[in-house]
């Protein structure tokens, strides 16, 4: 047992602060005790253990900012990324070994090199990768572009490149019909031009001209306006019995707007209500100068079905093929048009181009957009192989990779390597095009987010804790959940289709009654994966003029075919308008006026009554009844009673007076007030869409 004991002055004097113990052991077994005044530690009072407790945290110090370095960078670099001056990082140098260089240009190789210079001067650092610093000249070397054009020596002439164009159903396909001799508007669903087709004829007098036949229908905008773009003439069809009309003025609109000279085929001229001078005063009306009056427009009276003065046309077009002197360089890298594009089942990816310059061979390298080929098949509008594709020639090429935009610049390239470089340096520009787009949308969602953080974040500090426990985590609610929806699955035949059904589809703006989700769109047959695709978000597949799969292979999936697209946005308009709630509609049945209010007694009551006429339609009992005075609802409700000479009835038909009492007895109906009896049911509400045509 322990005992303390009085030390001797001694041992006090030795160790002011210690406490000497023995007991009754040997000295060897003797211990120290520090009681010194530092090592002493307060009990709290009761009302510091009452008084919450209260954390402080010391703020924390800001982290330092570490420099960005890379091999090869140079001394300048170094000084920009350090941010320090120059001459600071060449005096550090003079202290690190292996740095001898310190000329601003000079390269340092070796990381560690640089990472001891920025230690020398007290700066962290962080190694990354060589940032690309692209030049015109660079950037001019990794991309593709036309050639500057060719010396005039070396210009040859080429065929014109010439497109129909017109309102919808006024003769264009039948008109090339007649001048190549071939039925394309028979095999047209509906007899509606929906693709751009593209061809070469041989006139009478042996000359070549290549044709474009585009759409006329208000739903294929984009095709006309690419038309316009990759034409030298266009023929304005114009029907002599209609006239002018909305796609007519479009046409007008694209050729000024791209420059392009106008023949115009008054055409129908065979009909007996076709009006030449009618159709005539209306195109000089939209700005055109006819020949006629002076101007350089011809005007030429056809008829494409019997073949009236087609042959003046034919002229009309070589004649100003000839004014424009249209040459071309055939020889060099190859550049073209996309006019349009599509996957063949059995071919792959195919696309309908017009060469513009050189010559067009197979093995040939090219590049269009975000696409490249090599080119594997070269065929005409008929199918047949070609073994080049001189310019001004319609072609289509079999080879691509990806399918190319319709409307898109084709370029040869050298080689493969070169197609890939170039893919992948336009890759990286429409990457950054769309950083830089959306930039503003990401920088203020960053602030509202770091906002919230630091709010959140200084509520926790103030609470004395930096986790907060406990609760249910909120369940992330879609805003849109509860409103009815159709999902939908594009898939076409050419991108032109797809295109032109994706620009109505954007003319749908109801989507706060319905939504419309396009979950998919893309060219070629209804795949596997658009089966499994529809089945997941429960969507409609819609296959414009492509074929689809078995009914057993597409078992539970909504597909529907369509060869002519306003009859696949009328199905569209029909589902959206299924899903809509019904609403209730209201309907009158009769109409009565108040001629006088009387007072009878019910038991012990006075009830009012209201002496009325029917004045329009029939009243009936069962039915709700509204009371108007100046235009104001006084009652809605039913009826307690109808009486007609004191006898209780159900109807009450016009020009007979009546009495009608109320349920609810407060009412007091006044002379000249208006009483209407109506019924309400339920009827399935149809969308308000309107795609235009």
């Amino acid at each position: 047992m322990l005992r303390i004991c009085h030390l001797s002055r001694l041992a006090h004097t030795l160790h002011p602060c210690r406490v000497v113990t023995h007991c009754q052991q040997p000295p060897a077994t003797w211990r120290d005790f520090h009681v010194s005044a530092a090592l002493l530690k307060r009990r709290k009072t009761a009302e510091e253990k009452k008084s919450p407790r209260i954390i402080e945290y010391s703020p924390k110090k800001a982290q330092e900012v570490a420099s960005d370095i890379w091999r090869h960078m140079s001394v300048a670099q170094l000084a920009k990324e350090l941010e320090r001056p120059l001459d600071d990082v060449q005096e550090a140098m003079l202290y690190v070994k292996g740095a001898d260089n310190i000329e601003a240009s000079a390269k340092l190789s070796d990381l560690k090199i640089i990472q001891e210079i920025a230690k020398k001067l007290g700066t962290k650092t962080r190694v990354v990768a060589t940032p690309e610093t692209v030049n015109e000249d660079d950037q001019r070397e990794r991309d593709a572009a036309p050639r500057p054009p060719a010396p005039p020596e070396l210009l040859k002439p080429r065929p014109p490149v010439v497109t129909v164009m017109g309102h919808v159903d006024h003769g264009k396909t039948t008109l090339l019909d007649s001048l190549r001799g071939a039925d394309v508007a028979g095999g047209e669903a509906g007899g509606i031009t929906q693709h751009i087709g593209a061809f070469t004829v041989t006139l009478e007098n042996g000359e070549r001209v290549t044709f474009l036949d585009t759409p006329g229908h208000a739903a294929f905008s984009a095709m006309r306006a690419r038309g316009a773009v990759a034409t030298d003439i266009i023929v304005l069809v114009v029907a002599a019995e209609d006239g002018v009309m909305a796609q007519t003025r479009e046409v007008i609109q694209l050729a000024k707007e791209a420059q392009v000279p106008i023949i115009v085929a008054l055409n129908k001229i065979d009909k007996p209500e076709a009006n030449i001078e009618k159709s005539k005063r209306e195109l000089a009306q939209m700005g055109l100068a006819l020949e006629e009056h002076g101007g350089d427009v011809q005007v030429i009276p056809i008829s494409a079905l019997k073949g009236t003065n087609l042959q003046l046309l034919a002229e009309a077009v070589s004649t100003q093929a000839t004014l424009m002197g249209l040459r071309s360089d055939p020889t060099g890298l190859v550049e073209g048009i996309v006019v349009e594009s599509k996957t063949d089942p059995r071919r792959g990816k195919l696309s309908t181009a017009i060469v513009s310059r050189g010559t067009l061979r197979k093995g040939s390298v090219l590049v269009s957009g975000l696409s490249h080929a090599k080119v594997r098949g070269l065929f005409d509008h008929n199918g047949q192989p070609l073994s080049e594709a001189p310019p001004g020639t319609p072609v289509e090429i079999l080879g691509w990779r990806e399918l190319p935009l319709a409307g898109d610049l084709i370029l040869e390239v050298e080689t493969e390597k070169k197609a890939h470089a170039v893919l992948k340096f336009r890759e990286h520009e429409a990457q950054r095009e769309k950083i830089e787009s959306s930039s503003d949308d990401i920088r203020r969602k960053e602030e509202e987010h770091q906002a919230k953080y630091r709010a959140e974040r200084e509520a926790r500090r103030l609470a004395g804790r930096f986790r907060v426990r406990g609760g249910q985590r909120v369940k992330q609610v879609d805003e849109n959940d509860g409103k009815p929806r159709v999902s939908v699955i594009i898939k076409g035949d050419v991108h032109g289709s797809v295109e032109a059904i994706l620009d109505v589809l954007e003319t749908y703006s109801s989507n706060d009654r319905c939504r419309l989700d396009i979950v998919h769109y893309g060219v070629g047959n209804v795949t596997e994966g658009d089966l499994e695709l529809a089945k997941a978000f429960d969507a409609i597949i819609y296959a414009f003029a492509v074929e689809v799969p078995q009914p057993k292979a597409a078992k539970d999936v909504n597909v529907r075919s369509y060869n002519i697209i306003y009859r696949l946005i009328d199905d569209l308009k029909e589902q959206l308008s299924s899903k809509l709630p019904p609403v209730e509609v209201e309907e009158v049945l009769g109409e009565a006026n108040v001629l006088q209010n009387f007072l009878i007694n019910e038991g012990r009551k006075e009830v009012p009554v209201a002496g009325c006429r029917c004045t329009k339609g029939l009243l009936k009992k069962a039915q709700k009844f509204r009371l108007l005075r100046d235009g104001e609802t006084v009652y809605d409700g039913p009826l307690e009673s109808m009486r007609h000479l004191k006898n209780e009835v159900d109807t009450i038909k016009k020009d007979v007076e009546c009495g009608l009492r109320f349920r609810d007895t407060k009412v007091l109906p006044q002379p000249g007030d208006i009483l209407q009896c109506y019924t309400t049911h339920m009827e399935a509400q149809q969308t308000d869409w309107d795609p235009g045509f």
